[in-house]
């Protein structure tokens, strides 16, 4: 997108409204592509606030009015690469090697749904196994491959905002490609080849088994091999078994409450826990769902994820 002429000049002599125009356009891009990069909402906000305001402190000497959005990058690229050298990677439970000290690990965050009107950010792009097996690249080769491949731009482009050159780009990509490469189907895809009525009957079997308090419920809607986990908590399970005694010994105790969201691009409940002082459900956490041929295959249970984020209520009465 070629900046509009008048508003470059202007944010370059010191218009600070004309600024906000200019970089209004590439706000939720450059969030979704921190968060790819970092692995957290929080982080992601806070490189593009930095981005932003380095941004304007050096928009005077920007002489390419058709070069702002890579511009941008260039800029969050940077501050992306300094935050992963300052704060390690992100995981899930379930990524990190059994007697691994959990105190030094950052956890993977959930990410609210892409506005309609971002149709540049295809949401297989956020989906948590797709930023989850991010992290375990380099921070160049992550951002070699979200560029070129996620966002379009060139490989001569890259290297420019990477200051690098092409053939290390290309080499980058190569080996992320090698690293990431997956068969197993997109939630978009499997939520699209499900079809609505059969994802709203998902919705409404597994929030009434949670509501009830039904262990065979919920257990009878779980792939054999589902795996279930909590961040912050370290501690994950796999198998019906392993989650049905889980469940029965811990969450089950107490009443629920379950609001259908979005998060990453999938399926998602804003889990709702009876808070018996203050008389009303209050925030649980936010599980996100993996679906595979009907089955719930994995719930990441993000216990301290913002329900209000994800367009759910900060409570819930009776």
């Amino acid at each position: 997108m070629t900046a509009p002429a008048a508003l470059l000049d202007a944010a370059r002599s010191g218009d600070a409204s004309a600024f906000e125009q200019l970089v209004a356009p590439y706000r939720a891009e450059l969030q979704a592509y921190c968060y790819r990069m970092l692995g957290s909402l929080h982080d992601a906000e806070d490189v593009v606030q930095e981005s932003l305001v380095r941004a304007w402190r050096t928009v005077g000497g920007l002489d390419e009015r058709g070069f702002v959005r890579a511009w941008l990058y260039k800029i969050a690229t940077n501050r992306c690469l300094t935050a992963i050298d300052q704060r390690g990677r992100r995981a899930l439970p379930v990524d990190v090697s059994p007697g691994a000290p959990t105190t030094e690990v950052s956890w993977l965050e959930p990410y609210p749904d892409i506005s309609p009107e971002a149709r540049y950010l295809a949401r297989e792009s956020v989906e948590l196994a797709f930023v989850a097996a991010l992290q375990h690249l380099s921070a160049i080769q992550r951002a070699a491959l979200i560029l070129r491949e996620v966002l379009g731009f060139s490989a001569a482009e890259v290297a420019e905002q990477l200051g690098t050159s092409t053939a290390s780009v290309n080499s980058a990509l190569q080996r992320a490609r090698k690293a990431m490469d997956s068969t197993a189907p997109t939630q978009q895809t499997v939520l699209r080849d499900l079809g609505n009525a059969a994802v709203d009957d998902i919705v409404t079997r597994w929030s009434d088994a949670w509501e009830a308090g039904d262990v065979d419920a919920i257990v009878a809607m779980l792939a054999d091999d589902a795996r279930y986990s909590m961040p912050p908590l370290p501690k994950w399970y796999r198998g019906k078994d392993e989650i049905r005694s889980f469940l029965v010994r811990g969450p089950l105790q107490s009443r629920w409450r379950f609001q259908p969201t979005t998060a990453n691009g999938q399926l998602a409940f804003g889990t709702y826990l009876w808070d018996d002082a203050a008389g009303t459900y209050a925030p649980g956490g936010l599980d996100v769902l993996t679906l595979r041929d009907g089955w719930v295959a994995e719930i990441v249970a993000f216990l301290t994820a913002d329900l209000t984020r994800f367009g759910l209520p900060a409570r819930i009465r009776r």
